[in-house]
């Protein structure tokens, strides 16, 4: 029997249509992101696949809906534990910078979570519209199963879009905040120009390295490849520096091992990758579980569109999408160099979990 608390919804960025997922039968359980080669579905990826943590393959019929309207009230989110996750943070920072200062990485991502109450009852398919609404250059995704808990996702970064003829994929690195005026930058008729936005060299130097590498696992899978950018994306009151990179995959049939030598990225793992990926799964505080992982559409035969799994809150004690959770986490990180300050990175997490804060919002 197919258990109630199985669903899925999703809506891709730049787009207006909105897809409910129906299941017949319960999700499959993967080992290896390799076991996608050849495979179809919508896929949910951890950060580490593991035991407790499995990459799961959802077998879905799709159908277009409306959104519901948003007849909730707003509600604010109260961290009772804030001062004791700043410690904690901290701690984590120092560790992890000690790594940078002694070279034994030239980038770390560290992350953090945040624990929290919701003041008002909100359905979890109102927190999914609300994002859809508020994100439009977004993809966002809801999605809830017995294996990974309820997700609400709404991330900027493709992992892997496009067909046999092209695909594509992006580094995506470097995070600022928009200020003042500077929130008018890519909008109708605003007055902010890329010119406007000034980037660190730190966030360059971050930004290099992961489209270096990216770049290097792409080549394995294609000769007919190019790189366009960096360039300044938003993604809600935040930007990024981004590179396209676009490609003709040698074969479709090989997703799989493309996906395993994309993912993690250094954008949620550091270079060199696999120590970086031990480090951070020994040294983090929190178990990252499906964040920093990836989500989305695999269809080898038609379009994939992949996502890695930012921005993104996990729902606690959620029986259906009508339910109304009260409890929270909501997770982000930030890319460590050698120049990094704690108090910066600390500011930096908090802008990011800012883009799930603001689905309690009307």
């Amino acid at each position: 029997v197919l258990k109630q608390m199985n669903f899925v919804y999703y809506r891709l960025p730049h787009t207006q249509q909105v897809f409910r997922g129906v299941m017949s039968k319960e999700p499959e359980e993967l080992a290896s992101l390799a076991e996608l080669n050849g495979r179809r579905g919508f896929v949910i990826a951890p950060f580490a696949p593991s035991d407790d943590c499995p990459i799961l393959l959802l077998d879905v019929e799709w159908e277009p809906m409306e959104l519901p309207a948003d007849t909730m009230a707003e509600a604010s989110l109260v961290d009772a534990d804030f001062a004791k996750e700043q410690e904690s943070y901290a701690i984590d920072f120092e560790n992890f910078h000690a790594q940078l200062r002694d070279g034994t990485f030239s980038k770390i991502v560290l992350a953090r979570s945040a624990r929290l109450t919701a003041t008002e009852d909100v359905s979890p398919l109102t927190l999914f519209a609300r994002a859809c609404r508020r994100y439009p250059r977004m993809f966002v995704a809801l999605f809830s199963t017995e294996r990974s808990g309820t997700w609400l996702v709404a991330t900027p970064e493709v992992l892997v879009r496009g067909r046999r003829d092209e695909m594509r994929t992006m580094a995506l690195a470097g995070t600022m905040r928009l200020t003042e005026d500077q929130l008018s930058f890519d909008t109708e008729g605003g007055s902010v120009s890329e010119a406007d936005i000034h980037w660190s060299t730190k966030n360059r130097q971050e930004q290099h390295y992961v489209e270096t590498y990216i770049a290097e696992c792409v080549e394995h899978f294609s000769d007919d490849f190019s790189v366009k950018g960096p360039s300044t994306a938003r993604a809600g009151d935040l930007v990024h520096l981004r590179s396209d990179i676009t490609f003709k995959p040698y074969s479709m049939d090989v997703l799989g091992n493309l996906l395993n030598a994309l993912h993690p990225t250094p954008a949620v793992c550091g270079i060199p990758k696999d120590t970086s990926r031990d480090f951070i799964l020994r040294n983090e505080s929190l178990p990252r579980l499906y964040y920093s992982g990836f989500s989305g559409i695999l269809n080898p035969d038609g379009e994939t569109s992949l996502f890695v799994t930012l921005r993104c809150m996990r729902m606690e004690d959620v029986s259906d999408e009508n339910a109304a959770p009260r409890r929270f986490t909501l997770y982000a990180g930030g890319g460590l160099l050698k120049e990094s300050s704690c108090q910066t990175e600390w500011d930096e997490t908090e802008a990011k979990m800012n883009t799930m804060r603001q689905t309690f919002k009307k």
